[in-house]
């Protein structure tokens, strides 16, 4: 356990612990006109409440929890969809559609928003050529239509990833219970519903966290698209915004309180709603 524990530290506690600590610091300028240097001084929770006064960073965290509501219960549905019909009886070429599915996900998030980003840009892009010809005027980077479209490029990416993670929940399944299904006289629709969707419901829960967890963390689609969407500002995103108070405006101590709040929300909407589902769980018994 000691090289995990080290690695643990190193990578892990340690740079909170260090998060935790420049977000409690503030810059100090010494001298007249503050030109004889400078250095840090305590700060209290200063930058904590700087961070919850600042309507451009609140905005962005209604702006992704609006973004989670719609596109993780698509995602899954579109993703236990897959996985149910590549288990069946009656499916083909299972190898060849799980990796064609799965193959998204190897793209990194980077690559996948510049090529997206073709087919969103006008002038370039073969869809809005397509829609204009039939006298539709399709924008998909204005201001009403740009975070459905960065929706659509997380679904594409990692549709085929909880796919995949379902697909192993479900060849955990004993086949005695399809057998018993079948004999009992069960459809192929009922041994979905209650027998497939049942046991796989710890991996759909699971893939609905690590989702959720993703969704505050958004940052590499809305960054690329950024020169291509003027809605997309510097507060789009939490993420985003942090970015852009450390390497833009040169204040880490605030993108620091900034980037421990948005690990604060992700740790109370996933335990929150593990307690959500537990709960139900315990209802149900």
């Amino acid at each position: 356990m000691l090289p995990f524990g080290a690695l643990f530290l190193l990578t892990f506690v340690a740079p909170i612990a260090y998060a935790l600590y420049e977000s409690l610091l503030k810059p100090t300028r010494s001298g007249p006109l503050g030109l004889g240097g400078t250095g840090t001084a305590f700060a209290g929770l200063d930058n904590y409440a700087h961070a919850l006064d600042d309507g451009l960073f609140l905005t962005g965290f209604g702006r992704v929890l609006l973004f989670a509501v719609v596109q993780i219960p698509l995602m899954l549905l579109l993703a236990t969809a897959l996985a149910l019909l590549l288990d069946s009886a009656s499916a083909r070429w299972v190898g060849f559609f799980r990796t064609a599915y799965f193959l998204p996900y190897g793209v990194p998030g980077v690559i996948a928003s510049i090529l997206w980003g073709f087919l969103y840009v006008p002038g370039i892009s073969p869809l809005v050529e397509l829609a204009r010809g039939v006298g539709a005027d399709v924008d998909f980077l204005s201001q009403s239509t740009v975070l459905w479209s960065i929706a659509n490029i997380v679904t594409w990416q990692f549709t085929g990833y909880n796919m995949l993670v379902l697909i192993a929940q479900l060849k955990s399944v004993p086949g005695e219970l399809y057998e018993a299904a079948r004999i009992d006289g069960a459809s192929a629709w009922q041994t979905a519903r209650h027998i497939k969707l049942a046991l796989i419901r710890p991996a759909l829960v699971l893939t609905t966290v690590f989702s959720i967890i993703g969704t505050i963390q958004l940052f590499a689609e809305p960054m690329v698209l950024k020169p291509l969407a003027p809605a997309i500002d510097s507060g789009y995103t939490p993420n985003l915004h942090a970015y852009h108070q450390a390497f833009k405006s040169n204040n880490q101590h605030a993108a620091a309180a900034e980037a421990v709040l948005i690990a604060l929300v992700a740790c109370v909407l996933s335990f929150g709603f593990l307690r959500l589902v537990g709960s139900q769980r315990e209802r149900d018994r």
